[in-house]
């Protein structure tokens, strides 16, 4: 699996999945960890293998901890809205977004860069500080499997 390849693929579907609500803008996404942000912003960032889970270099697993970071001008209408991308369904949910891009049964996942992924869990629904701007936001754990 090449990490830069599935890290943008995952930030495409983001962006070109996620529907927020009127007068919010469009998810700008980058499947790298940006200087700055322009919010809503999600981003992939930190990025673990574990090695030969099958033999021959046949299966990697792949633990992706990506961030949605959104303006704290409003401190309850931020969370609406990050709530909203957080939701397991609807059509701001990320996970619904990012799990689309595995395809059709018995496709590969992100147009053949991997063998199938799943967003497993929701993690750290706090501020997060990006740059000197504090940002309300939260990570996505995102599983991914393919050959090594």
């Amino acid at each position: 699996m090449q990490p830069a390849a599935i890290r943008d693929a995952i930030a495409t579907a983001a962006r070109t999945g996620v529907a927020l609500p009127d007068g919010i803008g469009k998810l700008t996404a980058t499947g790298y960890i940006p200087d700055a942000v322009v919010t809503p912003h999600f981003f992939c960032g930190e990025y673990t293998v574990d090695f030969d889970k099958a033999m021959n270099r046949s299966l990697d697993e792949v633990e992706l901890t990506c961030r949605v970071l959104v303006s704290r001008a409003d401190d309850r209408s931020a969370q609406a809205i990050l709530d909203g991308m957080l939701a397991g369904k609807g059509p701001a949910s990320l996970k619904r977004a990012i799990e689309d891009a595995r395809g059709a049964p018995g496709e590969y996942a992100l147009g053949g860069l991997a063998d199938d992924l799943h967003v497993v869990r929701m993690q750290g629904y706090r501020w997060y500080e990006h740059q000197g701007t504090q940002y309300v936001g939260a990570e996505l754990v995102i599983r991914i499997i393919g050959e090594g």
